[in-house]
């Protein structure tokens, strides 16, 4: 009985001693989606066409692959436009999501449910808390981050005139604004006794921290006051409906255009333009 004990106990420590010095495979390290890019690849990509480089394209192929996986179906092109827009937003509505929360724009709950076992997510873009302010005006807490950076950048105070999320409020948003403020990102900024420069600076240093900005004056249209409109680039929160949407202003400012229904060229003098960029980018987030 003691020798086949003995004999057991060899055999296990041969057998330990074989695994301890046989390599055992890692599993394989899951693709990752940058979903910063993406979100800014949703806006800057839905008028006029695939932007190559613009919202990592690899990362939307991924998320392309995903939906038809998941039974919504969609031609795997790495550009993000409506078919895609349409297709999350049929895969958010399936878990449960509504209204704002089912635009077609990949956020963090439900894009980390859509690459389970199949991608991870970096660079993620979280629009916080929908209720923060800046000065007066209701914002999300990241447009609020955003402007206090451009603020920063800027001697004399950015101060918003107009807020976010007004579909949520019972003062309407101004009819001028054709909706684009009833979601989130969306802001104005009052020029009042700001100089011509100053007004252009205050467009520049919005456009640097990753909005789409423009001076809006009187002559482009008689129903509003001069002031600037910007759109923050990537927010998940952007409202739905037809005709102008923020999305599309979004692609206009990326080739150059003024995001007005016109779609005629961004009027923004050359000096205080700068590249096209996002939050997130901006911030190392």
């Amino acid at each position: 009985m003691l020798r086949r004990i003995v004999l057991s106990t060899a055999i296990s420590a041969a057998l330990v001693s074989g695994l301890v010095g046989t390599a055992i495979p890692a599993q394989a390290a899951l693709p990752v989606v940058n979903m910063a890019a993406v979100d800014a690849a949703a806006h800057a990509e839905s008028l006029y066409g695939n932007k190559p480089g613009l919202g990592d394209d690899a990362s939307t192929k991924r998320i392309q692959k995903a939906l038809t996986a998941r039974g919504f179906p969609v031609a795997v092109t790495g550009w993000y436009n409506r078919a895609t827009t349409d297709a999350y937003a049929r895969f958010q509505r399936s878990l449960g999501y509504t209204g704002i929360n089912a635009n077609g724009i990949p956020g963090p709950s439900s894009l980390a449910k859509l690459g389970a076992g199949r991608f991870t997510i970096s660079h993620k873009v979280y629009v916080g808390s929908r209720t923060a302010a800046y000065g007066t005006k209701r914002v999300n807490s990241r447009t609020a981050s955003m402007l206090a950076a451009a603020d920063r950048r800027v001697p004399w105070t950015i101060r918003v005139s107009q807020g976010s999320y007004c579909v949520f409020q019972p003062t309407p948003c101004a009819d001028a604004s054709s909706g684009t403020h009833d979601g989130g990102g969306v802001v104005d900024i009052s020029v009042y006794g700001l100089s011509a420069d100053a007004r252009w600076r205050t467009v520049s240093a919005l456009r640097t921290v990753g909005f789409a900005a423009w001076l809006r004056t009187p002559e482009q249209c008689g129903c509003w006051a001069a002031h600037i409109h910007a759109v923050a680039i990537g927010d998940t929160d952007m409202w739905q409906r037809s005709g102008l949407t923020n999305r599309m202003q979004v692609a206009d400012y990326y080739v150059g255009r003024n995001g007005l229904s016109n779609h005629v060229w961004d009027n923004t003098p050359v000096q205080y333009r700068v590249p096209f960029t996002w939050w997130e980018r901006y911030a190392g987030l």
